[in-house]
């Protein structure tokens, strides 16, 4: 005799689920530097046409946020800071993810090229596919390089923003790109300090994991001090003005006195961390304003 049990339901996930798979707290930052690459570059699109390339860097965005939620669904279950996700959380499935991250990104590249060029689409592919298959399946789980190299994939709106009102690539681009690459460890690595114990349980091998809290506050320094150089080199170079070079100093001569107490600081609970989360949370304002200064820079100069 056997006793016939109910089928299980499949989870059915509402738009909130799905908003929330594209990161937009990330978003908001992809979208700004988007946009500022776009609009410092020396030609100017359409503005629907602008805005149907912004939006496609939005969606590209979203796409690869909810692919790594995809992929990482195991190990976010693990994480107080993650476990709250829609997958972890067990509103959604992971089948509905993969299909909303693959539909988003392939539209978001097609939306690209038609709107602005195929040039920025190629970019932008490259960007979702350099966050998904190198940062989150190759590098994520493998080394803690995983942050370092991974940078890349957050550094690509700017250019991309650049390359679709454009249609080429020039030096100031590049330098933004390599700001957000060098921005990326100690913005990243200050979170990672006061939520080590997370990553330890998760089995990823963050800096803070493998090498060490000390050892990564000597690296955030280093790394600050390396932003500086990079963040003031468009100025240097002559190719923004004045108001962005003393901004550009100014920020990051803040950032590099976070960084200096961070590498004095030998607290261990979390409590205790108060110059890494001040970091964390300055260097989210050191983008954005500095990306501010130069898009209002670029316009006074027009």
């Amino acid at each position: 005799m056997t006793i016939a049990t109910a089928p299980s339901r499949p989870l059915i996930a509402d738009w909130r689920d799905f908003y929330a798979l594209t990161k937009p707290g990330v978003m908001r930052l992809v979208v700004f530097t988007g946009l500022a690459g776009m609009l410092v570059a020396p030609a100017a699109l359409d503005p629907v046409l602008g805005f149907a390339a912004i939006l496609a860097i939005a969606l590209g965005h979203g796409a690869a946020a909810a692919l790594n939620q995809w992929h990482e669904s195991d190990i976010d279950a693990l994480m107080k800071r993650t476990a709250g996700r829609p997958i972890p959380a067990g509103r959604m499935d992971r089948d509905a993810a993969l299909h909303f991250g693959v539909g988003l990104g392939v539209f978001s590249v097609v939306l690209m090229g038609v709107a602005a060029n195929w040039l920025a689409a190629a970019c932008l592919a490259a960007a979702i596919l350099f966050y998904v298959l190198v940062y989150t399946v190759w590098l994520k789980r493998r080394t803690p390089q995983n942050i370092v190299i991974g940078g890349a994939a957050g550094a690509f709106p700017p250019l991309i923003g650049w390359v679709a009102a454009t249609g080429g690539v020039s030096a100031l681009p590049l330098l933004l790109f390599a700001l957000i690459f060098v921005w990326t460890p100690p913005h990243f690595w200050a979170l990672s300090l006061f939520i080590n114990s997370d990553y330890a349980r998760a089995g990823v091998p963050m800096m803070t994991v493998v090498a060490g809290p000390q050892a990564t506050r000597r690296l955030i320094l280093g790394y600050s001090l390396l932003l500086a150089v990079v963040a003031i080199a468009p100025w240097a170079f002559g190719l923004t003005g004045a108001i962005y070079g003393v901004t550009a100093a100014a920020l990051s001569a803040v950032f590099v006195g976070l960084a200096i107490a961070i590498a004095r600081n030998p607290a261990t609970e979390p409590a205790q961390m108060r110059p890494e989360k001040r970091l964390f949370a300055f260097s989210i304002l050191y983008l954005f304003a500095l990306f501010g200064a130069l898009v209002l820079d670029a316009w006074l100069a027009a």
